[in-house]
């Protein structure tokens, strides 16, 4: 199968571990298994499943957040709606009606005022393409609006990220020695723009159903997927800092703009940058408990081929996952590349920077 000129049209991302870098070698990896049905079981930024579906698989797309179900919806579910230029220009209008909840909440948290008053416009047009379509159209116009709007949001972050109230590395008047700041200084029009065209760009159709769905995990019925995907957050070891391993802190403002109606009953009022309340959602990847919760995954899934993605040096090891893995599955391959990971001071080391593909059938 031809698959490097399917993979150009998927787009790009700013989300932390995405694999966008490595789908060839994932195909490679893959194609030799027989199996037609998918689960991507921590779907993310959706790369993953956009290859399964140019592979002509019926792909069932999960993620725990509102936000990352969008993204799936305008991009995994999606064969062949797209958003129009007049479309575009509607969403970038000006509106008098527009609501102010990130004007009023997070001055000086993650964007300038005038950027927090573009969000709110933003959001209200998306909602008003209800009173122009309806039905499937409404739904991916608006996923693709939504998922164009994450994208700029991620790229005018420091780091992509919305873990720290950080605005003033945007704004303090020093000289840098990276590029970025051309990147936050873009005006969020121009960068929802030139997303909203990308994604336009990667929608594919297939001749196979997919669907995009916001579930735990461990609440999926088993028994309908061939193959199971699993790319959970990776865990350093006990006693390291894992901040970058709950979702919900970095990308908690995007799952924000996702129920933007709901917005102000879930945010944690005594936080400094406005969080999400952790008990909104499961964390159940923690260094202490990640040896039980991977086997708990691994034994959910066994009666599927189990494809687990993994980074070298976390935990669990390569070892004791391996030897979880064969305690439900007769066979397992191994492989592994070197990968360069962004912010990374080891990445021209192979032996500590390898991805890797455990695979048990």
């Amino acid at each position: 199968m031809i698959i490097d000129e399917k993979l150009k049209s998927i787009p790009s991302t700013r989300y932390q571990g995405s694999k966008r870098k490595i789908l060839p070698w994932l195909f490679e990896c893959l194609e030799r298994y027989e199996f037609h049905t998918v689960l991507d079981a921590f779907g993310g930024s959706g790369v993953v499943s956009c290859l399964f579906k140019r592979m002509d698989k019926s792909v069932t797309y999960n993620d725990l957040y509102r936000f990352n179900q969008i993204i799936g919806e305008s991009i995994i579910e999606n064969n062949r709606v797209y958003l129009s230029d007049e479309d575009i220009n509607l969403l970038l209008a000006q509106n008098e009606n527009t609501n102010s909840f990130i004007s009023n909440n997070f001055h000086s948290i993650y964007y300038l005022d005038e950027e927090n008053r573009w969000l709110d416009n933003i959001v209200y047009n998306i909602e008003a393409l209800s009173s122009i379509y309806n039905g499937s159209k409404l739904k991916y116009k608006k996923a693709i609006a939504y998922n164009a709007l994450f994208q700029s949001c991620l790229a005018k972050r420091p780091y992509n990220l919305f873990h720290r109230k950080n605005l003033e590395m945007r704004t303090r008047d020093v000289i840098r020695g990276f590029g970025n700041k051309n990147t936050w200084d873009k005006p969020f029009s121009e960068h929802f723009f030139s997303f909203a065209k990308e994604i336009n760009n990667s929608v594919y159709c297939s001749s196979e159903k997919c669907k995009a769905i916001c579930r735990d995990v461990f609440s999926i019925k088993t028994g309908h997927f061939d193959l199971v995907y699993l790319d959970p957050p990776y865990l350093k070891k006990c006693g390291e800092d894992n901040e970058s391993s709950d979702y919900l802190k970095c990308y908690h403002f995007l799952e924000g703009l996702a129920r933007y109606n709901e917005w102000p009953d879930l945010i944690d009022w005594e936080t400094l940058n406005k969080r999400i309340k952790a008990s909104f959602a499961p964390n159940y990847f923690k260094p202490a408990e990640a040896n039980a919760v991977f086997e708990k995954l691994i034994r959910k899934y066994r009666n599927s081929i189990i494809v687990l993605s993994y980074r070298y040096g976390g935990t669990p090891s390569i070892d004791e996952l391996t030897t979880i893995m064969l305690k439900y599955k007769e066979h397992l391959d191994v492989y592994y590349r070197h990968y360069k990971y962004a912010l990374n001071k080891q990445n021209r080391d192979a032996e500590l920077n390898r991805e890797y593909l455990l695979i048990g059938y």
